[in-house]
């Protein structure tokens, strides 16, 4: 493992309960990154997605792509703190098998190209080898100053 939980968590802002991904596998610097996701039973969705029948939302299984991708992005900026990646588009998003606690999803994405601060990149999510759900993602990076702070 190249970076743990806590390694992640030093590029991406994102926390408990909604970091996707437990640890990145590979890395090819800008251009590809495995992300491990170990799926459990004490996810707080299972307990409504579906009851008796656990299955890992769709949306969820995107966004652990993303985030996998966005590791990959970031380690590559040297004043990554001041910036964030907002999901710009999804294309070709299919999901060919169910996951369920228990699975361990290999998250591969691939950079396809950018332009400025446009990225493109194409996600595989798998359990055992076998392909669950693939997409194209596309992605902005932002200046956090740019980002109004949420009304209270």
């Amino acid at each position: 493992m190249i970076l743990d939980s806590i390694g992640i968590q030093k590029l991406l802002p994102h926390r408990f309960p909604f970091l996707m991904i437990d640890g990145i596998d590979s890395v090819d610097r800008g251009k590809s990154i495995v992300g491990v996701k170990n799926v459990s039973i004490n996810e707080g969705y299972f307990q409504g997605h579906f009851p008796g029948q656990p299955v890992m939302p769709g949306v969820l299984i995107i966004e652990s792509m993303a985030q996998t991708g966005g590791v990959l992005l970031l380690m590559e900026i040297p004043d990554r703190e001041k910036k964030l990646l907002y999901f710009a588009a999804l294309d070709s998003a299919k999901f060919r098998k169910p996951v369920v606690p228990g699975d361990q999803l290999m998250i591969h994405v691939d950079v396809l190209n950018n332009r400025g601060d446009f990225w493109k990149m194409r996600g595989e999510a798998r359990v055992n080898g076998d392909v669950v759900a693939e997409a194209t993602l596309m992605c902005k990076m932002i200046d956090r100053d740019a980002v109004a702070p949420a009304k209270k």
